[in-house]
C-alpha cells in the first residue's frame, strides 16, 4: 500500500510530498521527493512494537537547512574527494570544495537537495517508489547529463531495498549512496555504542588528518577496526589507535570481502535491549560506517528529540572515498552506453 499527501512547499514553489509505504507485516516506510530522503522507517522488536528507527525531521524546513544528510541518497558521489579535483581522458575538473577544502557527497546541491520525479509501483512483494532526477552537465562541477533513478521498495519479508541506476551522455563518475542514520532501539535519547556491529573486512582504507585516503589499505586484524566477529561498538571507539583519533570515532571506509559485482552479505547491526537485527546486503566493494560523531544536538528533530552526540550511525554503501585518484581502488567512472547499476538491502529481523 502506498499513499501520498503534501510535505511542504518549497521557495522555488515545488511541491514537495511526502509517500507511505505499508508492506503486509505493517511495517511502514516514509519517503519525500526532496533529496530522495527516507523520513522514517518503523520496524517491530522483539515484542512486535513498531518504531521508527532513523533520524529525521517533522518538516521540509529542518530538510532545506539540513547538514547531516539526514535519510538522504547523496551523490553524484557519496564520500569525499581530494581538493574536489578529478580527471577524466586527459582533462581535469574542479568539483564544488565543501568540506574543507575538499568535496563531500556532491557538493552543495548534489542529489540530496534536488527534486526528484517519483513513481509509486506495487508488486507482489512489497510496495516500491521510484524516484527520478535529471542532473545537468556541470552541476556542481561534474561533466555530463547524468539520469539517476531510485527505486525504494519495502518487502513482506522487512527488507527495505534500494535500486541504482544511472546513465550518463559523457565519461563521468558516478558513486551515489544511501544516508540513513540508524539507531535500532528507537530510543534516540540513547548512544549507539551498546549496538553490536559485524563488518565481512580484513580493510580498512587508511586516511590522513583530512580523511582522504592515502592509498593504503591496512589490516583490521588487533585493531579496533576489526568487526569480523560481532561486537559492542562502544569496545574501541575512545581507543587511543590513530586511525580513530584522525576521525573523531568511526568515520571510516571498509574494504568489503568476496567483491564480484554481486549481492552478498557484509555486515549486520544488533541492538540487544529491543532485539531488532538489521543485515546490510549489497554489491558494492565498500561500506563507510560512521558513528555520528559530529551530532550535536544543535537541531531539533521528529517530536522534538535533539540527535546527540553517537546518538545514531550510518552504514553507507559505496566504492572507496576519493577512488577516482587512486587507480588501485575500483573504478568508478561511467560513461556513454554504460549503465550504472548498484543494490543494498537493509534486512529487518529480531535476534
Amino acid at each position: 500500500m502506498i499513499n501520498m499527501k503534501k510535505f511542504g512547499v518549497l521557495k522555488t514553489g515545488d511541491e514537495i510530498n511526502i509517500y507511505t509505504l505499508i508492506n503486509s507485516p505493517g511495517s511502514k516506510l516514509e519517503i519525500i521527493n526532496y533529496g530522495a530522503i527516507i523520513v522514517s522507517l518503523h520496524v517491530p522488536d522483539r515484542n512486535g512494537k513498531l518504531e521508527d528507527v532513523v533520524t529525521g525531521y517533522d518538516s521540509l524546513d529542518g530538510y532545506v537547512e539540513d547538514k547531516f544528510y539526514f535519510g538522504a541518497v547523496v551523490g553524484r558521489y557519496g564520500n569525499r574527494i581530494a581538493k574536489g579535483k578529478i580527471k577524466l581522458d586527459g582533462k581535469e575538473y574542479q568539483l564544488t570544495v565543501n568540506n574543507g577544502e575538499n568535496h563531500l557527497h556532491g557538493g552543495n546541491k548534489g542529489f540530496f537537495k534536488a527534486v526528484w520525479d517519483v513513481e509509486p509501483v506495487e508488486s507482489a512483494s512489497g510496495p516500491s517508489l521510484k524516484l527520478t532526477y535529471n542532473s545537468p552537465d556541470g552541476e556542481e562541477g561534474y561533466p555530463g547529463n547524468v539520469k539517476m533513478e531510485v527505486t525504494y521498495s519495502l518487502t513482506n519479508e522487512n527488507e527495505l531495498v534500494v535500486d541504482y541506476n544511472g546513465k550518463t551522455d559523457r565519461t563521468t563518475i558516478l558513486n551515489p549512496t544511501h544516508h540513513s542514520y540508524f539507531n535500532l532501539s528507537a530510543d534516540f535519547q540513547k548512544t549507539i555504542l551498546d549496538h553490536e556491529l559485524f563488518i565481512d573486512a580484513d580493510y580498512t582504507t587508511e586516511v590522513g588528518s583530512d580523511l582522504i585516503p592515502t592509498g593504503k589499505l591496512i589490516p583490521v586484524a588487533d585493531t579496533p577496526m576489526d568487526f569480523k566477529k560481532q561486537i559492542p561498538i562502544g569496545a574501541g571507539i575512545n581507543s587511543r589507535d590513530q586511525q580513530i583519533i584522525l576521525g573523531r570515532g568511526y568515520d571510516h571506509n571498509w574494504v568489503l570481502n568476496n567483491f564480484n559485482g554481486k549481492v552478498r552479505k557484509i555486515a549486520s547491526l544488533h541492538d540487544p535491549t529491543s532485539g531488532r537485527l538489521m543485515e546490510v546486503l549489497s554489491d558494492q566493494p565498500g561500506i563507510q560506517f560512521y558513528s555520528g560523531n559530529f551530532l550535536d544536538g544543535s537541531k531539533k528533530g521528529k517530536n522534538g528529540i535533539t540527535y546527540n552526540f553517537r546518538s545514531a550511525l550510518c552504514l553507507e554503501t559505496q566504492h572507496f572515498p576519493d577512488s577516482t585518484n587512486h587507480p588501485g581502488f575500483p573504478s568508478v567512472t561511467l560513461k556513454p552506453g554504460e549503465i550504472y547499476k548498484q543494490k543494498t538491502i537493509y534486512r529487518f529481523s529480531i535476534k
